[in-house]
């Protein structure tokens, strides 16, 4: 880097250079609006700083109840479509907005493009109905929420649309540990930003920050804000031999790369990131060889998998354990939501472990992926050596997909990614999974052969339109429960179960 930021280093709104007029530091405009109603009720909004791109497809306006309307800005998200004839990529225009309030608030969001036939608030789940006037929809918010606008059954011509709480915890502009980016645009010369031990970057709502953030070798720093990573020129976000490291709150955009890298670390938290990718290897959050790492309320559409969990890969080394992911909502336009396992040591001396991998409430919106080999709303796919082991699902609902399978869960040796086969999966519990559509094509439950299994593997609950799938009941007798998923289940799979949950709980 040509600049230190081991000192306090201060961004104030109208978008202060970073290093002069060079640095490509473009002026705010105006700072955050807020209103709040003698109810109590609050709405804060950030305008989008000049130069960086927006879309006009949607008009989104917010106001506490009772009070008056404040227009967001709405930006363009690139998000991936892929031919599966040729492979080409072929970028689709989104939008994207946020605002932050407390209490209960009015939202009102016009299709600037005419009247539609139908409108869905997603996920489903949130059982969020909205009125419509013509072009327009009108909504009521009491809480915060990762919400998509879809007009039509649009997959691209969306709305998402980012309800956040009001920050309680703003770092103090003259602290000497925080590096404090106002309202603006913001780049460093290399487009790199080295986070030192200690150190609290701050991205204000309104900020964006062409530069990829580093985490490499530090203790206790933080990435926090309303603000945005825009354009990141490799990975967005890296987290590298790092401990007590927290990113929460911001959004990343267009990314080269994935949006966050976490290696050999540990004590990790990630905490309502937003993120949107549309290039090759767009991956959300990967995980390599590292404990204790915390997902919560994040959204993720990528162009790879949202959320991938290794071992080994390039100079990592190392377990992979104590990995939560939970309250999420996820969307791969290419690949997997969750894939487990792929890469690891392929040395016999030296295997490696994914274990103690937690997920709870989540919601998928979609899945589409044209290969096979890398199908799955839940894959876990252990190669190179891993054995995958205790992983809990409590709670997961996959929407519609439009080209994928619901499970994908196979001991695997693909010359592609592996020198050697996973050693296995094992101690598998997966509770209160629902798949509503009609999309998804035949699951599958893969052991290698009789000394590289699938084993002890139990569904709760599963419910698959509207159908508990169970080995009990509801089925004629000589029909496999799996049969009712669809599911091809192999020879190399011992001790499958699919219980109720008042068998499950006879069990215990």
């Amino acid at each position: 880097m040509s600049m230190s930021i081991t000192r306090r280093t201060t961004l104030k709104a109208a978008g202060a250079a970073l290093v002069g007029a060079a640095s490509g530091v473009v002026g705010a405009g105006r700072a955050a609006a807020a209103e709040q109603t003698a109810a109590g009720s609050t709405v804060v909004t950030y305008p989008i700083p000049s130069g960086i791109p927006t879309n006009t497809a949607f008009t989104v306006k917010v106001r506490p109840v009772g009070g008056t309307w404040e227009t967001l800005g709405v930006y363009l998200a690139k998000l991936p479509l892929i031919d599966p004839l040729t492979g080409r990529n072929t970028a689709q225009n989104s939008s994207t907005a946020y605002f932050d309030f407390s209490g209960t608030v009015e939202v009102e969001v016009t299709y600037t493009k005419g009247a539609f036939e139908k409108a869905r608030i997603r996920p489903d789940s949130y059982g969020i109905t909205p009125e419509v006037l013509g072009s327009t929809l009108r909504f009521t918010l009491d809480r915060p929420r990762n919400l998509v606008i879809q007009l039509d059954d649009k997959i691209f011509d969306c709305l998402h649309l980012f309800a956040n709480p009001i920050e309680t915890e703003r770092p103090g502009e003259d602290d000497p540990n925080v590096v404090y980016f106002g309202p603006g645009v913001h780049t460093h010369p290399d487009r790199t930003l080295k986070v030192s031990s200690g150190q609290t970057v701050y991205l204000a709502g309104g900020a964006v920050l062409t530069s990829n953030v580093i985490f490499e070798g530090v203790e206790n720093a933080r990435l926090t804000g309303r603000g945005m990573i825009y354009n990141a020129t490799g990975g967005a976000i890296y987290v590298h031999d790092s401990q007590n490291v927290q990113v929460e709150g911001i959004t990343v955009l267009n990314p080269r790369y994935n949006t966050i890298t976490v290696a050999e670390s540990e004590n990790v938290k990630i905490t309502s990131l937003r993120s949107f990718s549309h290039l090759g290897w767009g991956d959300g959050i990967d995980i390599f060889c590292s404990e204790n790492v915390t997902i919560d309320s994040v959204f993720l559409r990528n162009s790879d998998d949202c959320i991938a969990i290794y071992t080994h890969r390039w100079d990592y080394y190392g377990d992979t354990r104590n990995i939560t992911v939970k309250n999420s909502t996820l969307w791969a336009d290419v690949a997997h939501p969750i894939n487990i396992g792929t890469h690891g040591n392929p040395d016999p001396n030296a295997p490696e472990v994914l274990e103690n991998l937690r997920f709870e409430n989540i919601d998928i919106l979609d899945h589409r992926e044209p290969q096979l080999l890398y199908q799955g709303c839940i894959a876990i796919n252990p190669g190179d050596g891993n054995l995958v082991r205790d992983v809990k699902v409590d709670g997961m609902r996959v929407e519609d997909i439009r080209w994928g399978q619901l499970i994908h869960m196979r001991v695997t040796f693909n010359p592609k990614w592996n020198t050697a086969p996973g050693r296995g999966i094992e101690s598998v519990y997966i509770k209160d999974l629902s798949y509503t559509g009609t999309h998804a094509d035949m699951s599958v439950m893969l052991g290698l052969d009789a000394e590289h299994l699938v084993k002890d593997v139990t569904f709760e609950n599963l419910v698959v339109n509207g159908r508990v799938i169970r080995d009990s009941g509801g089925k004629p007798s000589w029909y496999l429960a799996a049969d009712g998923v669809p599911m091809f289940v192999n020879d190399h799979v011992r001790n499958l179960r699919f219980l109720t949950t008042a068998e499950a709980a006879a069990a215990r």
